[in-house]
């Protein structure tokens, strides 16, 4: 007779199970960390290939969406987070890991999937892109997390407010510290402000249409919307948003090119640029920075409807194609070239207005790209400086004396904006320029908040818009 104890059989082992969406918010993240890819030109592709297959529907489309999104916003509320339930310094945390985890954690704290749900599939998708021992770390980490809610976390993981202001901010608002110090100075004031301001960089933006002049009407876009899905224009004429979200490409006047997706922001720069009076002669319109297009596609149908010709610049090739695709179709006449700004192919005094939306940082439209935040930094302003200048400077020599340049910026940091103009009309760095500035406030009219002008600083949290700044200079000799 055996006296052996009986052993019992191994179970089986399990294949990891594929969930295809959190699987395809992973590979988004991986894109945006190791491509430095844009997660809106990166998630729109792998939406439409796992539609094409079968493997999604709506449901599923917006919660891979906000797994991405919600995961980029929070990056560093999360970090801060997971840092505090491990053992070892962040950095040493290998990236997939550190994605898998912060989904993980958005999904404990950022939405209302159950905590269960929440742990178990983010165990699931590590085994099945890290593998099993990282998976067992993935649990254990998540299992802590669980513990508390954000507010509860926040609580613990980010310095008082008292002691570092900075810093308290920069952790529960999900913002690096110097952008924090940043979007601070430009928008002056107390910390009601700077909060609501950095609240409104997480918020997911609407989605919202521009009906290009004399192409397309609101009135159209609305129809085909539907009125449940169509809100007006909070201060564009041509602005129409989409309540509900949705596929804006789907429309007939978008794919015609008659109709556009277009921050309300852009809309108001264009259009104050072609407000702006203007004595003698107004033919010649240039957009010197043009692309990918949106702008200089509104500013062309604004030309057309006054007999004026725009000519579209764009130093890149390829974003040269993008502002073709855009304003092809326009009834008007326009040119789009290839050309550097700083090194221009025309000739002084050649035109009556000129629109420069110099490249930079970025920092206005955090809400659309979340992930800049992390890729910028603080350094970075000092390269965009000598650029930022030389193509103002060439913009005023470039228009007619009693002309218009409007220098425009995606972002509000004042080294981007004031501080540049300035500097050019005081001729520091270069040759003095006879300019004045134009009060740019009356051209947006019923737009609330302008500040004391000149010029014009839009806020996410005051308009709705990305974080446009306008400069209007009228050349005088």
């Amino acid at each position: 007779m055996n006296d052996q104890p009986r052993r019992r059989p191994a179970k089986p082992h399990r294949r990891p199970k594929k969930d295809p969406v959190r699987f395809l918010a992973f590979e988004a993240l991986r894109a945006v960390d190791e491509r430095d890819a844009y997660a809106n030109l990166v998630l729109p592709p792998l939406l439409k290939k796992a539609r094409a297959k079968g493997d999604f529907d709506g449901r599923d489309a917006a919660l891979a969406t906000e797994l991405v999104y919600g995961t980029l916003r929070r990056q560093g509320t999360y970090d801060a987070i997971v840092a505090a339930c491990i053992d070892r310094p962040l950095r040493e945390v290998d990236p997939p890991v550190l994605d898998v985890l912060n989904m993980g954690v958005h999904q404990l704290l950022g939405t209302r999937i159950p905590t269960h749900a929440a742990v178990s599939a983010s165990v699931e998708l590590a085994r099945v892109v890290l593998g099993e021992g990282r998976a067992k770390f993935v649990n254990a980490v998540l299992r802590k997390v669980s513990a508390h809610d954000l507010d509860g976390w926040v609580e613990k993981v980010a310095p008082p407010y008292e002691e570092d202001a900075e810093d308290h901010l920069a952790v529960v608002h999900s913002h690096p510290r110097w952008v924090v110090s940043a979007l601070w100075d430009a928008l002056g004031g107390g910390r009601a402000g700077i909060e609501d301001l950095l609240e409104a960089d997480n918020e997911r933006p609407e989605v919202t249409l521009v009906a290009r002049p004399g192409r397309s009407t609101t009135e159209e876009l609305v129809k085909a919307l539907g009125d449940e899905n169509a809100l007006p224009g909070r201060w564009s004429p041509y602005a129409v948003r989409m309540a509900e979200g949705g596929e804006p490409g789907a429309l007939t006047a978008v794919q015609e090119g008659r109709a556009g997706v277009q921050d309300e922001g852009s809309q108001l720069v264009a259009a104050a640029l072609a407000a702006v009076p203007v004595e003698g002669r107004d033919t010649r319109w240039l957009d010197g920075c043009a692309g990918p297009g949106g702008k200089a596609a509104l500013l062309a149908a604004l030309a057309a409807e006054r007999g004026a010709t725009l000519l579209a610049a764009e130093k890149q090739p390829h974003r040269a194609r993008l502002v073709e695709r855009a304003l092809a179709g326009n009834p008007g006449p326009y040119q789009v070239i290839t050309a550097d700004g700083t090194r221009p192919p025309w000739l002084p005094g050649t035109f009556d207005r000129i629109l420069m939306d110099v490249p930079c940082s970025g920092l206005g439209a955090l809400r659309r790209r979340p992930e800049a935040r992390w890729r910028r930094r603080a350094e970075d302003l000092e390269a965009f400086s000598p650029l930022q200048r030389a193509l103002l400077r060439e913009a005023l020599k470039a228009v007619r004396v009693g002309g218009v340049v409007g220098y425009a910026t995606c972002s509000p940091h004042l080294a981007e904006t004031r501080v540049v103009v300035e500097d050019v009309l005081k001729g520091r760095g270069g040759e003095p320029v006879e300019a004045e500035w134009v009060d740019a406030r009356p051209l947006m009219p019923g737009v609330p908040a302008l500040g004391d002008g000149p010029d014009i600083q839009l806020w996410p949290h005051l308009h709705g818009t990305d974080a446009m700044y306008l400069a209007l200079l009228r050349r005088t000799g």
